[in-house]
């Protein structure tokens, strides 16, 4: 007897070992080997060509060393010459490039391989034979072993301490032993104990074992399985079990599968590589999630899946299966003429492209797969100019970036075997053309001759389901395996039906009387579910009368839930219609998956306990699964069916539930609306501690409102600027936060306060540099950046612990950024310094967003913008301000031609933004803080008066329009309307005339009057009103204006009295109104040395020296 070393075990006739004894002759075998290997640069020893199961030496990247080998298939394609090869020293299989593999010297072959394949001798499988005639089963010998018999063998060799084998003859690939496994005290032969478990046969027994009904298998087996667990728990754990421990029940889980396939039990039976598993190991996530319980067989089959999941943000849990399909089959039937990657992985954006590959390193998966980031921009040839790396198997791209790929280098994508959508609900929500057209090509080429016989796989996850995934599943995903672990999201996929009642608190029991049916045309199984034991009771009471066929249980019933239960179980027929009352706490105990409808007569607490309950209909949710479909008729009904009773008590839940509502397309009572609107508007009433959002800053639109933390409405007392709203200013960022948002200084001509300062604080530090007697939160201190002293406030404090030194979280007051700095470099500030203001500003500039809906800059972007305003002095046009943010449109650097007076425009930073291609004009960026400042900074303060009713009275909230708090120069004779909003208007001007752009879209009863000195418009869009009266500067033929509609947009013509230039259009400041800057490149063009701003939209003249004309030479 040997002892032996179990290092993989595939099944009980194939376990991978090695004979300890002989250890310290292939310890010294391999040292020698790598020893030479490493030195020796002979050339000799790279072979010409390869042969097939012939050995050789290669080199193994992720242990570093060189390995013995023998070479089972040689791949060639027109990028590369490699080898499938099995390490026999090792037990391992991978793929290794010719650039790797060296001949073998004689002397190193001398020693067989270290790793040996054994298997069970005298005993073979056995499995389950169904005889319907007789109506029972048998346990007969087959050749394929149960997954079962391999787990059962695992956890054998988990919990032994010590594995021995008596050798016997030894085949071809493989020898023959009988093992022995020690626990404790205790030594068991494995192959007699597989057959005492019926997992196998002793070689040479009949092939029909033995018969017996299906109840007493079930039986049998249930007792083997409760002695097998046993006994398996007393080798774990040698202490008492307690079998009385209640059973936490798991979270409900939907699969739906053409072809079944059954879950793993955990990390030990997963189908994923060796090197995979260790890795987990090592980073001890050895718990698989439910989802990944469910999908990863599927997915490692190769297997179209689709998986919704709360864990879906984690792209391990499908990288996983998938990467070993790929690297165990997809790789070796992909040698074909064509070239380009075998896999597709689509994410939504470049953070999480990164994410994606930051992965891929960890899992060692570089060498062989080759994977790439493509992300490309809307720049002209741009996708032309890409060229996809020859090796790469794996391209990690955007929908927006692929189909630019595909519109030129489609050819690229004909061996395209695999196609990974992460979070699939982003991808069709934010980009659905072109999910579509990548949808149609891989459809293409999957349906080729040519890759006829090449695996087609299309794998999705999701935390959300979307309507665009029932024409995935329809169309491109045959056969599929659906795993949906979010019962809410398992309701919409099944299109569960969904009606939502309005009732008074008094009147619930008659609208829920009202609401069922007592006479079904086909059996019913009705749940109707409260919150308490006494709610169960009045309904019960109410629906006895109406129905033979009620039942009820709650906490005080527990006693009679068996009874409940079987005859809730029980088959009905036509026109019956059975009822249970149940509370919910009591509903988890039981799983109840046959229920046809389920009535909420008390609200759920939340959307997943709302999923919980829908759940009970699992048996009637619609499945997609193709199989399944072909057997569906088109005209079947649908069964599963929600009610929902939602009463004036419920007002302070129907928030977070109707965000799920409005997903189902259920018809949605519009008081229910009404009431959420008023409900979200005093939310955003509750925010005044928090930041105004940063994105609506940005881009003019939040990314998500109603998950957002940040305030989004405008407030006078907190947004009110000094900053400047209109002109010119000469601004120089300091900190560039992304490719659109900087701080810094504003340029002024009395800016001696701050250089005095900084002056001093430098002249002070240079002679000694105090540290801070007490770093406390909100303090101003300095600390030292190179050369330079800043002021800066404490904004956080790390935990100090038993170290010397800790980390503070500090604000540069005068530069705008905000980082971690360490306690030993904050120094005291003196008095003289505290009073000056802060002097960083934050600085927008408007009219441009990231491109394919990404919602931040890309890294490249800011960096480029970074490397190319820093510190640098620009002119800018103030258009906007909002606390202590301005907006500029546009922003220029001018530099001076030598010798001569005369600017002239270096860069403008939105051109220089659009030239990187990874961004685009965002024309209604200031259009929409404009709105957005003028519809809030006036609403009455309480918007959610009235209570949630089934006939709540609706009022609409007045909103003054009118500039007047605004301006204070406005003119007196200036109408104003109280219910109207006043439109964005762009003006430009030639000599002859002036023409006005009114910014909405498709307006309707659109009237336009003209005056000699003032124009009048008014229209009305989505249920709003817009007037604008303008006074203008000079008098125009109101005879000889007209007004029309250019691309869909109302255009106003205004023919000057006189010819000539207008200085100004207004005779008062107008912030609705600006220049439209699309028409300052003609007029340059026009006057070559004019002036870099037409100036005086409406504005003071106080920047007319700023913007002068400097164009006269020397």
């Amino acid at each position: 007897m040997m002892n032996i070393s179990i290092v993989k075990v595939e099944n009980p006739s194939s376990i991978w070992g090695r004979v300890q004894e002989t250890t310290e002759q292939y310890d010294s075998l391999l040292a020698q080997i790598n020893r030479f290997y490493h030195i020796t640069q002979d050339e000799t020893l790279k072979p010409a060509s390869l042969e097939e199961g012939e050995l050789y030496v290669v080199y193994w990247s992720r242990k570093k060393s060189w390995c013995r080998a023998m070479v089972e298939l040689i791949i060639k394609d027109t990028a590369s010459y490699r080898a499938h090869c099995l390490l026999g020293d090792h037990g391992e299989r991978l793929v290794v490039s010719l650039d790797n593999i060296r001949v073998a010297r004689a002397n190193f072959l001398q020693l067989p391989f270290w790793m040996r394949r054994f298997n069970l001798a005298g005993i073979r499988p056995t499995t389950l034979k169904v005889f319907i005639p007789e109506d029972n089963v048998a346990l007969i010998p087959t050749s394929e072993w149960d997954s079962s018999a391999t787990l059962y063998l695992h956890r054998l060799l988990h919990v032994s301490t010590q594995a021995e084998a008596v050798l016997f003859e030894s085949e071809s690939d493989s020898t023959s032993i009988h093992l022995y496994v020690t626990f404790g005290n205790i030594k068991i032969c494995v192959n007699d104990d597989l057959v005492a478990k019926k997992f196998a046969v002793y070689t040479g027994v009949p092939e029909e074992l033995d018969r017996f009904p299906p109840a007493a298998v079930e039986k049998k087996r249930s007792n083997e399985e409760d002695l097998y667990c046993a006994r398996l728990l007393s080798w774990l754990n040698p202490e008492s079990l307690n079998t009385d421990d209640p059973v936490v029940p798991s979270d409900p889980v939907l699969v739906h599968s053409a072809d079944p396939i059954g879950a793993c039990t955990g990390l030990d039976d997963a189908p994923i590589t060796d090197q995979f598993r260790l890795i987990l190991q090592r980073k001890k996530l050895t718990a698989l999630s439910p989802a990944d319980r469910h999908s990863w067989r599927a997915v490692a089959r190769g297997c179209n899946a689709l998986v919704i999941s709360h864990h879906a943000e984690q792209p391990l849990g499908y990288l996983l299966p998938l990467l070993t399909h790929m690297l165990l089959n997809s790789i070796f039937t992909s040698v074909t003429p064509n070239t380009g990657p075998i896999a597709v992985l689509l994410c939504p954006g470049w953070e999480r492209l990164q994410l994606v590959y930051d992965l891929l390193e960890d899992l060692k998966v570089i060498s062989s797969l080759q994977p790439a980031i493509v992300l490309l921009g809307v720049g002209e040839d741009e996708a032309k100019a890409t060229r996809i790396p020859r090796k790469c198997l794996l391209l990690l791209t955007t929908p927006f970036s692929l189909v630019r790929l595909l519109s030129c280098h489609c050819f690229l994508f004909l061996r395209l075997y695999h196609l990974a959508l992460d979070q699939a609900d982003e991808l069709f929500t934010l980009a659905p053309d072109q999910m579509a057209t990548i949808l149609q090509h891989f459809q293409r080429v999957s349906s080729s001759e040519e890759n006829a016989s090449c695996p087609q796989q299309i794998v999705a996850v999701a935390k959300k389901w979307t309507s665009h995934m029932e024409g995935l599943l329809a169309n491109h995903m045959s056969y599929p395996c659906i795993v949906v672990t979010v019962p809410e999201e398992a309701a919409l996929y099944a299109d569960v039906q969904q009606i939502i009642l309005m009732t008074l608190e008094a009147s619930r029991i008659s609208v829920l009387l009202s609401a069922l049916d007592f006479n079904p045309d086909v059996g019913q199984k009705t749940l109707i579910v409260t919150n308490s034991a006494p709610e169960v009771e009045d309904v019960f009471k109410a629906v006895r009368n109406k129905s033979a066929f009620c039942l009820k249980i709650h906490e005080g019933l527990m006693d009679q839930s068996d009874v409940v239960i079987q005859q809730w179980r029980k088959d009905i027929g036509v026109g019956t219609h059975v009822i249970l009352v149940i509370t919910s706490e009591t509903l988890k105990c039981f799983e109840i998956r046959d229920a046809s409808c389920v009535v909420h007569y008390g609200f759920p607490s939340s959307p997943k306990a709302f999923g919980c309950r829908l759940f009970c209909m699992a048996e009637n949710y619609r499945n997609l699964s193709e199989r399944v479909k072909r057997d569906q008729t088109d005209g079947s009904t649908r069964l599963a069916r929600s009610v929902l009773l939602i009463s004036d008590r419920n007002a302070h839940h129907i928030v977070g539930l109707l965000r799920y509502l409005v997903r189902t397309n259920a018809s949605l009572p519009p008081e229910l609306l009404t009431f959420s609107q008023g409900v979200h508007m005093v939310r955003e009433d509750q925010k005044t501690g928090r930041p105004f959002c940063s994105y609506l800053k940005s881009f003019g639109v939040c990314r998500d409102q109603s998950v957002c933390p940040d305030r989004h409405k405008v407030t006078l007392q907190l947004d009110q600027s000094v900053l400047p709203a209109s002109g010119v200013i000469e601004v120089v960022p300091l900190y560039i936060k992304t490719a659109s948002v900087f701080f810094g200084h504003i340029v002024e001509k009395d800016d001696g306060g701050f250089r005095a300062m900084a002056c001093q604080m430098k002249g002070y530090y240079a002679e000694k540099k105090p540290g801070a007697n007490e770093v406390v939160e909100g303090g101003l201190y300095a600390v030292q950046e190179d050369e330079d002293f800043h002021r800066v406030k404490v904004l956080s404090i790390s935990e100090r612990g038993e170290g010397l030194f800790f980390s503070v979280f500090v604000c540069f007051v005068d530069v705008g950024k905000e980082e971690e700095v360490r306690s030993h470099q904050i120094l005291q500030l003196p008095d003289q310094f505290i009073p000056l203001p802060a002097q960083a500003v934050e600085i927008i500039v408007c009219g441009v967003k990231p491109v394919d809906a990404e919602i931040n800059w890309h890294p490249k972007v800011t960096r480029a913008i970074n490397k190319k305003i820093r510190g640098r002095q620009h002119r800018a046009k103030a258009v906007f301000s909002l606390g202590n943010t301005v907006f500029v449109d546009p922003m220029m650097c001018l530099s001076q031609v030598p010798g001569m007076k005369t600017m002239t425009n270096e860069y403008n930073v939105q051109s220089e933004i659009l030239k990187t291609g990874m961004g685009i004009k965002n024309q209604d960026h200031l259009g929409l803080l404009r709105a957005l400042h003028q519809s809030t900074a006036h609403l009455p303060g309480d918007r959610a008066g009235g209570e949630l009713g089934p006939n709540p009275t609706s009022q609409a909230a007045s909103v003054d329009a009118c500039n007047k708090g605004e301006d204070r120069n406005s003119s007196s004779s200036e109408s104003c309307n109280p219910k109207s909003f006043h439109p964005q208007v762009r003006w430009y001007q030639t000599s002859e005339s002036v023409v006005l752009t009114v910014k909405l879209r498709n307006p309707a009863a659109q009237c336009c009057d003209f005056y000699p000195d003032r124009v009048v418009y008014s229209g009305r869009l989505d249920g709003r009103s817009y007037r604008a009266d303008l006074q203008l500067q000079h008098c125009i033929a109101a005879d000889s204006c007209c007004w029309e509609m250019k691309s869909n947009e109302p255009v106003l013509k205004l023919v000057k009295q006189h010819p000539g230039d207008w200085e100004r259009l207004l005779k008062s400041k107008n912030i609705f109104v600006s220049y439209d800057l699309d028409h300052l490149d003609e007029e340059e063009d026009e006057i070559p040395n004019g002036q870099w701003f037409v100036e005086n939209t409406g504005e003071d003249d106080d920047d007319d020296d700023d913007v002068a004309s400097e164009s006269d030479s020397d």
